[in-house]
């Protein structure tokens, strides 16, 4: 039942996918945050189809960390879940993401279109200036940007290399960050059909102005709080 139940979510969840992704590409002229917003109406489908469906839900514990103007979200990467559910939970946005993602038909469509940060990871120093040319760019323009530090999902107890990106463009840009852990990855795993029904919970922490810091410094303070965070999410009652 949970696998027939987790095809029924992805089908209704990937049909809508398109209409989503050519209302994204009418709505170019719009302004950034406007425009992401009402794109994000996509997520907020999903999360509720993925509730009724597969009886997953979530919860956020420090919500009111979350801060009245664009900052960069860095956060824990073990699904899809969290860039989907990110989208309903924090302001506008944009995301850092891997070049080849925009090839994806419909889904890189729509990404282009909301101006996502699409990085060569293999271009050393000019993907980080490439990285706080437009992530300043985003940032004034009124969207916050989500980083993933570790840079490609990590499964549930592992913790992958956190890359010093973000905070690059933090301490570059004098922005606000917000360090996020969840445990998304043990209801949806990474490449995983498979959605278990369950409660995923979001721990977000609080700000951080990164003006004045320096980049290796403020990626340690990042690292070590989520990694800290991890063990405990399940406690929260």
């Amino acid at each position: 039942m949970i696998y027939l139940r987790s095809i029924v979510f992805n089908l209704g969840m990937w049909i809508m996918v398109i209409p989503y992704a050519l209302l994204a590409l009418i709505l170019i002229p719009m302004a950034a945050p406007r425009r992401s917003y009402i794109i994000a109406g996509w997520a907020r489908f999903v999360m509720r189809w993925l509730a009724l469906t597969c009886n997953l839900r979530y919860r956020v514990i420090g919500r009111e960390h979350i801060p009245d103007r664009p900052c960069i979200i860095l956060a824990k990467h073990q699904s899809a879940w969290e860039t989907i559910a990110f989208q309903e939970i924090f302001p506008p946005q944009i995301w850092v993401l891997k070049r080849s993602l925009l090839l994806l038909p419909f889904f890189g469509w729509a990404l282009w279109a909301l101006r996502s940060i699409a990085i060569d990871r293999s271009a050393g120093r000019e993907a980080l200036k490439q990285l706080v040319e437009q992530g300043k760019d985003r940032l004034n323009s009124g969207l916050c940007v989500v980083v993933f530090p570790e840079g490609t999902r990590v499964a549930p107890g592992q913790k992958g290399k956190y890359h010093i990106g973000g905070a690059w463009l933090a301490t570059h840009a004098g922005a606000t960050v917000i360090p996020v852990a969840h445990n998304a990855g043990e209801f949806w795993g990474r490449n995983s059909l498979l959605k278990r029904p369950g409660l995923i919970t979001v721990s977000i922490g609080a700000p951080i102005d990164a003006t004045g810091m320096k980049a290796d410094v403020l990626n340690k303070r990042i690292e070590d709080w989520i990694e800290s965070e991890m063990p405990r999410l399940n406690e929260y009652v």
